[in-house]
């Protein structure tokens, strides 16, 4: 799909091909297809203007590289198997081992998506206390969470965001979730993500440098999305 500054030229034979590009969301003109902006109500002027606050804080905000992934870690703490959020997937320590390296760290998790599942006994190592309510004034460009949710933001505001956004967000969040996951006390050694020991001296200098990188792949997709933001909420 465009954007909603798009102005695509369409053959009869793509319209023919693609019936529904005639539907809700476009407007055809002779050969030009457009959104059409009637659709663009005021409760999503009003979500753009505060994903648009979102990105322009967390870009203005020093970036923290000190969290190792340890919200993987908390989520677990203390619980049995059966319990875990991926029970299918075993984990790489001993429940007493895993415990007591999460009770050896210092947690500073910002975000509240996932802070929020921490397990009941792990709340209390968490420097931080993120709500969503505060997630204006918490978030940073460091936080795995905070970049993965590009997509998620981007796709809230489909069709106005176009498709070639997303699209990369959507990737920039699997790179994410991978790395996040392999810096987690799961082991999907067999599913082919082999594990980053944050255990270790050494996995945690290898998950802060991946961290950083991801951190910089995902600003100028933040920049993007935030100058399409102003540009919805202006209209």
């Amino acid at each position: 799909m465009p954007s909603f500054e798009d102005v695509l030229i369409i053959s009869e034979k793509t319209r023919e091909d693609y019936p529904w590009l005639n539907g809700y969301w476009c407007h055809i003109n002779e050969d030009l297809l457009t959104l059409n902006r009637e659709l663009l109500h005021e409760n999503t002027r009003s979500l753009a203007r505060f994903i648009a606050d979102l990105c322009r804080n967390i870009l203005q905000r020093a970036p923290r590289f000190r969290c190792f992934g340890l919200h993987e870690w908390a989520m677990v703490y203390k619980l049995p198997q059966d319990a875990l959020r991926h029970n299918g997937q075993r984990l790489r320590l001993p429940p007493k081992d895993l415990a007591n390296f999460v009770e050896s760290q210092t947690i500073c998790c910002s975000h509240y998506d996932a802070y929020r599942f921490f397990t009941d006994e792990a709340r209390s190592f968490n420097t931080l206390n993120p709500v969503i309510e505060t997630r204006l004034q918490m978030e940073q460009s460091g936080c795995l969470h905070a970049n993965m949710d590009l997509y998620k933001w981007a796709t809230k505001l489909w069709p106005w965001v176009g498709s070639n956004l997303i699209a990369k967000t959507f990737m920039l969040g699997l790179k994410g979730r991978e790395l996040d996951m392999r810096a987690s006390p799961y082991d999907l050694t067999a599913d082919g993500f082999p594990p980053i020991c944050i255990e270790t001296e050494e996995g945690r200098k290898q998950y802060q440098e991946e961290q950083q990188r991801f951190t910089a792949c995902a600003v100028p997709m933040r920049e993007e999305l935030l100058a399409v933001c102003e540009k919805i909420y202006s209209l």
